[in-house]
């Protein structure tokens, strides 16, 4: 398993669900997050999500760190944007700007009434058309950006159905179920939760047979839910993912203003 693979870090920006009806959630919502691999720092990310009236913004930034560091610096930019249409949001565009050492991969996607009407990856990659899952006309339709779904209505249902995302170049399904509640520590206070299981569904946009997708396929994964204090929203302040050499654990250090 790579060190901060990208479907790893594409999971982190797509755990949530299709966003429903929004109410009094005008404001504006940070997170901050550590990710650790088998106990070690490999990375910071961080989220600023602004909901206005009619429109939104939501921009995130990640950057390798540590032990991580001494392997291959991995850092980018991630934004989104879209309307509030009818209590609910409506995504318009949303780019991945992804750098390992001195490479880089610029992945932008434009929507439209939830579908798919434009992507492109630079520079263009290299494919083999026999193990390349292309995409299908049903994969562009009734889709969400990564980080779109990363906010959750206040009176959603949490942990709950497949929700249909496409991080630029994979068309995945993250399927939640229900684990309960409990509390989480941020910092000096503590927050209520809901717990939630998650399974990775790869659709189409991937290389057959690819050791970490196979991997994540079978991986029980999990993502814990809180309450902003900010906006009426719900944002994951906990993921773990499995990997082949150690859990994969995303901790929010700042949540809320």
């Amino acid at each position: 398993m790579k060190i901060v693979p990208r479907s790893a870090l594409a999971i982190l920006f797509c755990l949530g669900v299709a966003p429903q009806a929004l109410s009094q959630s005008a404001g504006q919502h940070s997170t901050d997050y550590t990710v650790t691999l088998a106990g070690f720092t490999i990375a910071k990310a961080s989220f600023n999500a602004i909901l206005r009236d009619k429109d939104y913004t939501v921009l995130g930034r990640f950057r390798s760190a540590g032990i991580a560091d001494l392997i291959s610096e991995i850092s980018g930019e991630t934004s989104a944007d879209g309307a509030i249409a009818g209590g609910k949001l409506v995504p318009d565009d949303y780019r991945l700007v992804y750098r390992k050492g001195k490479r880089s991969k610029v992945y932008e996607v434009k929507l439209k009434n939830g579908n798919i009407i434009n992507t492109s990856i630079t520079p263009p990659p290299r494919r083999d058309p026999v193990t390349w899952v292309a995409m299908r006309d049903s994969d562009f339709k009734r889709v969400l950006d990564p980080l779109t779904g990363l906010m959750i209505p206040g009176d959603a249902k949490l942990c709950s159905g497949a929700i249909p995302v496409f991080d630029g170049e994979t068309r995945m399904d993250i399927v939640l179920s229900d684990k309960g509640k409990q509390s989480f520590g941020i910092g000096r206070k503590r927050v209520d939760v809901t717990t939630c299981s998650a399974r990775y569904v790869p659709r189409a946009g991937y290389k057959r047979g690819r050791k970490d997708i196979e991997f994540l396929k079978g991986a029980k994964m999990e993502v814990w839910f809180a309450k902003s204090d900010a906006v009426n929203v719900y944002a994951p302040v906990y993921i773990r993912v499995p990997t082949s050499v150690g859990d994969l654990k995303i901790s929010a250090t700042r949540f809320g203003r």
